[in-house]
């Protein structure tokens, strides 16, 4: 609790006291917390040690999510690497020609755990091209300079913060000028299968629901987050990824080694043995294929936002057109 002190050799005028108080009191107003930001960070903890050197699904969000750098002409010598996918994005962008010219990398993540594993992997590696450090920071707090970096860069990590565009914002002022932000986060339609077993066996087994998979953004959000954050040339696209596991007791077991479990501040409980026993009977009898797989959805929003610079083109002002729509319709409609 902050304290103000109201002792001064010269008093400040009523008004003036009045107006600091009020922002005081503005920013010390508790934010919404959605998620548990304590329980995640354990989760990164005992994931660090679950995940597999090699994750398809990472490795291929990660891949498509830098596969951007290739479009661009510009280099990035200082990147941040922000949560979320850290070995994947640190393999590719130490290890591949094609990583946007960086020459310094910092790793962070707000998993102590999480942060060393991907440590002793990249000197394991002996990989020297790229100067690397590794640091200990949370997503919603950067602790980073303003205006030192060309390139962030966010792999499945940003949809655990509480305040998303807040988070955003902190990135797009770490960068300069003409700085690149690049992100991937999960989207609305993740893991769907699983919220439909799981409702049905609270409701049949509970009599009721509770929230057991986490809110995330839809894909109409993510434009509008980006320009909310002060982002300029924004872009939003979207894929989805259909993974196959033996049953829906696996896709659980994948879900704790990414560090991708529930962590709801407001969740009642640890879900009883039998209501997740008789979740795991109604996915495997409402998705399970021919070959006795079951899928799993993971839809992915890529978003690409750039600090603003003169160098970059602009929309015209309204009304700025000397060629009329009508003459360009009768143009072409002449021609055909």
């Amino acid at each position: 609790m902050t304290a103000l002190s109201l002792s001064h050799k010269h008093p400040l005028p009523l008004l003036a006291l009045a107006f600091r108080t009020l922002r005081l009191a503005r920013f010390s107003t508790p934010r919404v917390e959605i998620f548990d930001r304590q329980l995640k960070r354990t989760q990164r903890d005992r994931a660090a040690w679950l995940m597999p050197s090699h994750d398809p699904l990472l490795h291929t969000v990660s891949e498509n999510l830098l596969d951007r750098l290739q479009d661009c002409k510009k280099t990035f010598p200082t990147a941040l690497c922000l949560g979320g996918s850290l070995q994947p994005i640190t393999r590719s962008l130490c290890a591949r020609a094609g990583n946007g010219g960086v020459e310094k990398l910092i790793v962070m993540d707000a998993s102590y755990d999480m942060v060393q594993a991907c440590k002793n992997a990249y000197h394991t590696s002996n990989d020297d091209g790229v100067e690397t450090e590794f640091l200990v920071g949370d997503e919603e707090f950067l602790p980073v300079k303003e205006s030192s970096l060309d390139l962030v860069v966010s792999c499945l990590g940003l949809h655990w913060t509480n305040d998303l565009p807040g988070a955003m914002i902190q990135s797009r002022l770490a960068l300069k000028p003409d700085g690149l932000f690049l992100a991937a986060v999960l989207g609305g339609e993740t893991l769907k299968e699983l919220r439909i077993a799981c409702t049905l066996a609270q409701m049949e087994r509970e009599g009721g629901i509770s929230p057991r998979v986490s809110p995330l953004a839809q894909v109409r959000d993510a434009g509008n987050l980006l320009t909310r954050a002060g982002f300029t040339l924004p872009g939003v696209d979207v894929d989805e990824y259909i993974v196959k596991y033996e049953s829906a007791l696996e896709l659980i077991e994948h879900l704790r080694a990414m560090g991708e479990t529930n962590a709801l501040s407001q969740m009642n409980s640890i879900l009883k043995r039998d209501t997740a026993l008789a979740t795991a009977a109604i996915y495997d009898s409402m998705f399970s294929a021919e070959d006795g797989t079951v899928p799993a959805t993971f839809q992915v929003i890529y978003m690409t936002g750039w600090r603003e610079h003169p160098s970059q083109q602009k929309a015209k002002r309204r009304g700025s057109a000397n060629i009329s729509f009508k003459d360009i319709q009768k143009q072409f409609g002449s021609q055909s």
